[in-house]
This record gives C-alpha cells, sequence and structure tokens, in this order.
C-alpha cells in the first residue's frame, strides 16, 4: 500500500519546457514524440527546444545559484527532505509513469522509485557533511584555509534505463551541495528522466531558475550543452562512445571542465564450486532479467566453475522459465518490453550472432512486438561478441571455466570495469576473488541490482570516471579553494 495523497491532482502539461522556473513551449520545428514501449500508445508530444532556450536555462541558472549556494545548510537540506515526502505522497503516479514511459515491470519500478527516493533522502545530509580544512604553513605567521564550495552550474544528460533514479542521482546532490542544474534527459524518457522531477521541485518551492530541464533532439543541444562555457561539471549516464565523445568536447573548447561519466559494463556473475547454487541461480535471474537486462550494472556473462556448470545451467533455465514475459503493468510481469525498435534489432542481431560464433541456444521464444522473452545460451567462450561486449537486453551467455583461476582471468577480459559478483560459501576466497578482479564494484553473494547498490558507482575501464554517492560526490561535484593568510609582516628576497 502506498502513501499517495489522494487529494492532490495528478501533474499534467508534460508537453512543456521547464526552463528558468517557467513552463514555456519549445521553439523548435521538431516533436519529440513519447510513447509506450508495451503498446505504442503516445503519452506526450514535446515540441523541442532550441540552442536559444538552452543558452536562457543555463543564464539563469548561473545568476541563481549564486544565492542558493548563499543558503544555509538547513535551509538547502529542507528542499530535499520535502522532495522525500512528495515521492511518497505521489509514489503511486511515478511508478505508473516509469511502468508506461521506460517500460518498467511493477518490480523495477518500486525499485527505482525507492532508490531515487533514498539517494533524496541521503543527499539532505550533504549540505552539513561538505566541510573544508585548516593546513599549517612552513611560512612564519602564515595559515591555510580550504574551503570546499559548489562548483556552479552542472550540466546533467540522463539516460532512459533508470530515468528517474539515474537522473535523480545527479539533481539531488548538485542541489544539496548549492549548484544549479541544467539537465537534457533522453529522448525515450524525457518524463521520467527530467519533467517529472522538475515538478516535484516546482512543488516543493524550489527557487526559479536553479533546475532547468530542456528536452532537446541530439543534433540540435546533444554538442552545445557540454560545450556551453556556463557549466563547470558535465555528469553523464550512457553508452561508452557517448561518453568519449562527452569527454573530448568537454575539454575541447575554450572552458576546460571536469566530467563524470558513467558508462557501459560487461559485468561477470561468477560461480565458484562451492557456491549457494539455489542463492546463485536466483540471483543471476534477478541481475540479469531486472528491466529486460537494460541496465548498465546487470550482469552480462555469468562464468561458472567446470563442476557446477552443468547443474547450473540446468537449475538456471528451469528458474528463468517460470518468470512470466509481457504486460508491465501486471504485478507478476517480470519481462517486459525494449525501450525503442533500434535496441530491439540490436538484441535480433546479437541473437543470430550467438549462433553463428557456435553458441548454444536452449532457451528463446517469439519476439512479440517489442518484448524480448529471456535467451540462454551455453558454451559460450570469452571471445564471442556475447562475452565481449555489452548485452542490454534479455540474453545472457553461460560459460564454463577450468577452475578459480580461469574463472577470474575471464572475468577480467574485458574493456568494461563497471560492477562484478562472486558467489561462494567460503568467506577468505570471495574477498580474494573479489579483489582480484577490475571493476568499481564486486559484490560477494549479492548483486549489484538492489537499492543499496544503485546508491554507489565507481567505474574502471571504459566504464567511465567519476563516482556517485557519500564522500565521493561530496568531491565530485564541490571545487577547492585554497585561500592563505599572511598574519605577521614577512621579508621577502627581492
Amino acid at each position: 500500500m502506498s502513501n499517495a495523497n489522494k487529494t492532490s491532482a495528478s501533474y499534467k502539461d508534460f508537453n512543456l519546457q521547464y526552463i528558468a522556473g517557467e513552463w514555456q513551449e519549445g521553439q523548435d520545428d521538431s516533436v519529440n514524440t513519447d510513447t509506450n514501449p508495451y503498446n505504442g500508445e503516445t503519452l506526450v508530444a514535446i515540441k523541442q527546444a532550441t540552442k536559444d532556450q538552452l543558452n536562457e536555462a543555463f543564464a539563469e541558472a548561473k545568476k541563481a545559484q549564486v544565492e542558493w549556494a548563499q543558503k544555509t545548510p538547513a535551509e538547502r537540506a529542507q528542499v530535499l527532505y520535502n522532495v522525500v515526502n512528495i515521492f511518497d505522497q505521489r509514489q503511486d503516479e511515478i511508478i505508473n509513469w516509469l511502468v508506461k514511459e521506460s517500460g518498467s515491470t511493477q518490480v523495477k519500478a518500486m525499485v527505482e522509485w525507492g532508490s531515487a527516493r533514498a539517494i533524496t533522502l541521503e543527499a539532505a545530509s550533504f549540505p552539513s557533511r561538505v566541510h573544508g580544512e585548516i593546513r599549517p604553513s612552513n611560512i612564519p605567521g602564515k595559515e591555510n584555509f580550504i574551503y570546499r564550495e559548489p562548483i556552479g552550474v552542472i550540466a546533467v544528460i540522463s539516460p532512459w534505463n533508470f530515468p528517474l533514479h539515474l537522473t535523480q542521482r545527479s539533481i539531488a546532490p548538485a542541489l544539496a551541495l548549492g549548484n544549479a542544474v541544467v539537465l537534457k534527459p533522453a529522448s525515450d524518457t524525457p518524463v521520467t528522466g527530467g519533467l517529472l522531477l522538475a515538478k516535484i521541485f516546482e512543488e516543493v518551492g524550489l527557487p526559479k531558475g536553479l533546475l532547468n530541464v530542456v528536452v532537446g533532439a541530439g543534433s540540435e543541444i546533444g554538442d552545445a550543452i557540454v560545450e556551453h562555457d556556463v557549466p563547470g561539471l558535465v555528469s553523464f549516464t550512457g553508452s561508452t562512445d557517448v561518453g568519449k565523445h562527452i569527454g573530448k568536447l568537454a575539454n575541447g573548447g575554450d572552458y576546460i571542465k571536469q566530467v563524470a561519466l558513467e558508462l557501459g559494463g560487461n559485468s561477470p556473475f561468477v560461480v565458484l564450486k562451492d557456491a549457494d547454487l539455489e542463492q546463485a541461480v536466483r540471483a543471476a535471474a534477478f541481475g540479469k532479467f531486472l528491466h529486460q537486462g537494460q541496465i548498465c550494472i546487470a550482469i552480462n556473462r555469468i562464468i561458472v566453475e567446470d563442476s557446477l556448470y552443468d547443474e547450473f545451467v540446468s537449475r538456471f533455465k528451469a528458474h528463468v522459465e517460470t518468470l512470466k514475459v509481457g504486460d508491465p503493468a501486471q504485478p507478476d510481469t517480470a519481462v517486459g518490453p525494449i525501450i525503442n525498435k533500434q535496441q530491439l534489432e540490436s538484441l535480433k542481431e546479437k541473437i543470430a550472432k550467438a549462433q553463428e560464433e557456435g553458441a548454444k541456444m536452449i532457451l528463446s521464444g517469439e519476439i512479440q512486438g517489442q518484448v524480448v522473452p529471456p535467451h540462454i545460451f551455453t558454451e559460450v567462450t570469452r571471445e564471442m561478441d556475447l562475452s565481449k561486449n555489452e548485452v542490454f537486453g534479455p540474453l545472457v551467455g553461460i560459460i564454463r571455466a577450468k577452475d578459480e583461476a580461469d574463472a577470474l582471468s575471464i572475468a577480467n577480459d574485458s574493456m568494461y570495469g563497471l560492477s562484478s559478483a562472486v558467489f561462494t560459501k567460503d568467506m577468505a576466497t570471495g574477498l580474494r576473488f573479489a579483489r582480484g578482479i577490475k571493476a568499481g564494484m564486486t559484490h560477494i553473494n549479492d548483486i549489484s541490482v538492489n537499492d543499496e547498490s544503485f546508491m554507489a558507482f565507481g567505474g574502471e575501464k571504459n566504464s567511465g570516471i567519476g563516482r556517485f554517492n557519500g564522500e565521493w560526490i561530496l568531491e565530485e561535484f564541490t571545487t577547492v579553494h585554497w585561500i592563505s593568510v599572511q598574519h605577521q609582516p614577512r621579508d621577502y628576497p627581492f
């Protein structure tokens, strides 16, 4: 039972942009038609923004941020606490939008709502946690004061797969730490990835200009939001190729700016010979098929020691066959639709390629519309495309490892290093194995796709740079100002 406030009118007018604290129509000739990926229903048609509107958003954000940074920690924290209250009051409304816009199942929508709420609640503590230092000096009579201050304006480019959470993961800390935000949500999820959050922050009285949501075509404002002179940091979550492009743009203009990038993943899920098989099977199914596998930290490769391989495959297949596939609005659906036709075609190509390369497809099903049932492949090798590249869909390959050392070698044989997991009953073995994996996160007898792990991020290799939680994000979303004070006259050499 949710805490929805039945007396609150549902939000509306999602066809408008939120710029400078006002809802205005986009001025571009193009229209973003936002559709339900399950049934194709048009949810909203948004006239897109122009570069001039993007410039307006940055100008207003820069102006509003100055006064916002002077607010007391308690004042900024209270805004975030109020947002948490709105999350509770509008839980049903938020979850409904996640289901119909991003194709989230009820389970995934609840996980995402909880994760977004949790990061908002944690962000409310940031204003009082940020602090500076006083450092001594080797020069007599001198002190060094180190202040940690807001960056200023932060540009956020958010993805479509966990739009509410992965957008709020940047917005909430940025605002809590005294910054302003200009956000470009993904074209597939402009509401849950931006406009819905704008409505929430507006409802709690966030001062105008601090949060701007600009929905526009990548060809019109995609590069411009990164190259603009105003933002001091660009926060991006998405593909590695786009992330590399953003990194180049951020350092190619008149002003070099910071970037925080969460990019692709190829997460290994390792089952050692002494693992609790039932736990490993259930964790693998949830970690692979939640949101149809369209999560950067989703399980991409299952690696099983030889002595347990056949039994794991048998149990895993049997369990996955019980998962309900179809309408994400149904409470017991486990696997819903793929976000768009481009992703669907990519998955069809991956299925064909896996078979061409010799993988054995032991579970499949008929693709209906944009719903792809789980596909399981065995006898997969590390050289296959299914192992090398991020899948981002309900397809999984199971790789046979000779022993623990071979399993670790296979796990690390990737250009990515975002998340990983190992299952074993021996904690010493688990810790040793986990420390050997080259990834930002490794879970022993657990997986990344739960509300606690969504709070944290740390990528290695092509999975990005930056940290999005706790003490790390205090550093990412602030800047250091070193001020020295000479208290007594000093002799200079000339």
